[in-house]
């Protein structure tokens, strides 16, 4: 089926299901980021595949819905004739509905695939849940879901066992008079279980939903063929499981009884299913989200353990690069496998934590571009060069990006210029100090101020929570003027990554993780203050620095951070790529080539 022919279809659909649009977001039940094939309804539809957006179609015309990150990957895979492409912040879909949508329109949409949150901003407009995807119905050869098995996450990585996690979990149900909690995050279920899976690519989900009760049980609501049986003795007599199907019986039995329900991360199917059965519903945070925010010390040392081994990789991967690129016989894809087979070298290493960002010049400028077969572009001589990775280790997921310039020649004067204004907005982020109750959102501006002050900006936050050998991008915690203000917590891990993005021409963004810890206090301190430890390890590319736009502090950051990029990463390395390190991390006063 052409895109057109899959638009007429979903329409003859809706029509005989008795509505006149309906909503298709990026998510599937469980609300993730990442999903698996057979929750990729969006992009069967309209072609998009990104990893945030949607869309919503009416009998006359459609529209899809994407941020910053995405505004040029959308028009390339989208077509301009089937598709209005707006901006998700600036015109999102409530307002673009109620100024479109004559009186009495009534739009279909999947219980399981919004929370009652995102749905309560259609006020003014008629919704209808309908009890099949109209997509899955006319969707012929649409995969299977996936069935990977459930393992153990040993407490030599999860730092706390199982039962103990369950119980810090119950005791807040207790304390709040409230029966149960509905686990929908498969990610909360990860943390809380000790378990991991294969059900995503990217993310060590094994995917499914629970009900935590106020006495510490679980009932897991998974496939079987999923759980083996080490996996099941390690789940305990505290832990029921179930097939998903048991769900609806399940919940019929709380009739009377109060169940905690986080509604911005459950889908709605659960509280109309919950109602209907008579149960009294509490809106309140699912309560392994913050705690799994919060690493423990053993988390917390895995991380750094991870970062350390995953920098001998990224180092390997920079020497190669500088002795590859000038000669202008790479692509795209070749840079980006070849980082993913050192990495492959690094021990635990599982996966990328997401796919490779790899863009040169001009496709640097896509925020989130990945490159394709059709894409892929050749890296030229004397040009940028955007490189965003990551990788799942068994004790912590990495992520960092770093800009390069290919050389042999030197990076124009305004490049370094942007550059350096990028990296002045790393650093102060990197180095705040703050007290206790201050949140991300409030942070948001340190990174932004030196692009301000010369007029530039960029579409996309600072910086997202990460996991534990789980998502890349975990909540509830973020860097972000548009985000709700979680106070920052020890134990934190988040990246720090602002940017500069010229269309048609190149992006520049540079990304450490960071490691909230308690600051040392100072004289007259009236409260407690925090502060970060940056985990990533791997050199700025001096050739793209420009020293005058410096502060004296910026410049001893740098030379600090490169002395101790150094002294930790070198010794692990091969003599070839160590002396590559010796002269990427050398002072910046210094003559010499750059990186």
């Amino acid at each position: 089926m052409t895109p057109a022919e899959r638009l007429t279809a979903l329409r003859a659909q809706l029509a005989a299901q008795g509505v006149d649009g309906f909503l298709v977001p990026r998510s599937d039940e469980f609300l993730g980021e990442y999903v698996p094939p057979s929750g990729e309804r969006l992009a069967w539809l309209s072609g998009f595949t990104g990893s945030a957006g949607l869309a919503v179609v009416l009998a006359g015309r459609a529209a899809i819905f994407t941020d910053g990150r995405y505004t040029t990957q959308v028009a390339q895979q989208t077509d301009a004739a089937l598709w209005e492409r707006r901006h998700l912040i600036e015109q999102p879909a409530p307002e673009w509905l109620r100024e479109v949508a004559p009186p009495g329109t009534t739009i279909g949409y999947d219980p399981w695939l919004h929370t009652e949150a995102a749905l309560a901003r259609y006020s003014g407009v008629t919704l209808v849940p309908l009890a099949r995807n109209p997509i899955d119905a006319i969707w012929p050869d649409r995969p299977a879901p996936p069935l990977a098995p459930a393992r153990i996450h040993p407490a030599e990585y999860a730092g706390l066992d199982s039962a103990q996690k369950r119980e810090t979990a119950a005791a807040a149900l207790r304390a709040a008079g409230e029966d149960a909690a509905v686990l929908a995050d498969p990610h909360s279920i990860a943390w809380l279980l000790n378990i991991r899976g294969g059900d995503l690519s990217h993310t060590p989900l094994a995917l499914g939903f629970a009900l935590l009760g106020a006495d510490a049980s679980v009932q897991l609501f998974m496939e079987g063929q999923k759980l083996g049986p080490e996996l099941r003795a390690h789940l305990g007599n505290a832990v029921s499981v179930a097939e998903r199907a048991a769900l609806p019986a399940a919940l019929a039995r709380y009739a009377g009884r109060t169940l905690r329900l986080d509604a911005d991360a459950t889908p709605a199917w659960f509280a109309r299913t919950l109602r209907d059965a008579g149960a009294r519903l509490v809106t309140g945070e699912d309560p392994c989200r913050l705690p799994r925010a919060q690493k423990n010390p053993t988390e917390q040392q895995g991380a750094r353990h991870a970062h350390q081994r995953d920098a001998v990789a990224m180092a390997r991967f920079l020497a190669w690069f500088a002795a590859e690129a000038p000669r202008g016989g790479l692509t795209e894809m070749a840079a980006a496998e070849q980082l993913l087979a050192f990495r492959r070298e690094v021990p635990l290493f599982q996966g990328e934590s997401f796919p490779a960002i790899a863009g040169a010049a001009e496709n640097g400028a896509i925020v989130h571009y990945r490159a394709t077969t059709e894409s892929n572009r050749r890296i030229n001589p004397d040009e940028c060069f955007l490189l965003d990775s990551g990788a799942q280790y068994r004790d912590g997921t990495t992520d960092i990006t770093r800009t390069l310039f290919t050389g042999p020649g030197a990076p124009p004067p305004g490049l370094r210029q942007r550059y350096t204004r990028v990296l002045q907005g790393h650093i102060a982020l990197g180095t705040a100090r703050f007290p206790r109750g201050v949140a991300g959102p409030h942070l948001d501006a340190l990174a932004r101020r030196p692009l301000w002050d010369a007029g530039l900006d960029y579409d996309h936050g600072t910086g997202h929570g990460v996991g534990s050998f789980l998502s890349v991008h975990e909540g509830p915690v973020t860097i972000s003027r548009a985000a709700k203000p979680v106070p920052l917590a020890p134990g934190m891990i988040l990246s720090n990554e602002p940017g500069f993005y010229l269309p048609g021409a190149y992006g520049i963004r540079i990304e450490n993780l960071l490691l909230v810890r308690e600051a040392e206090p100072r004289p007259d301190q009236a409260k407690p203050f925090l502060e970060f430890e940056t985990l990533t390890l791997a050199p700025y590319a001096q050739a793209l620095i420009e020293p005058s736009l410096l502060t004296t502090a910026e410049r001893g950051w740098i030379d600090a951070y490169h002395a101790r990029v150094l002294a930790q990463i070198s010794p692990l390395c091969d003599p070839h790529t160590a002396a590559w390190l010796a002269d990427a991390c050398r002072p910046l006063a210094q003559p010499g080539p750059g990186c």
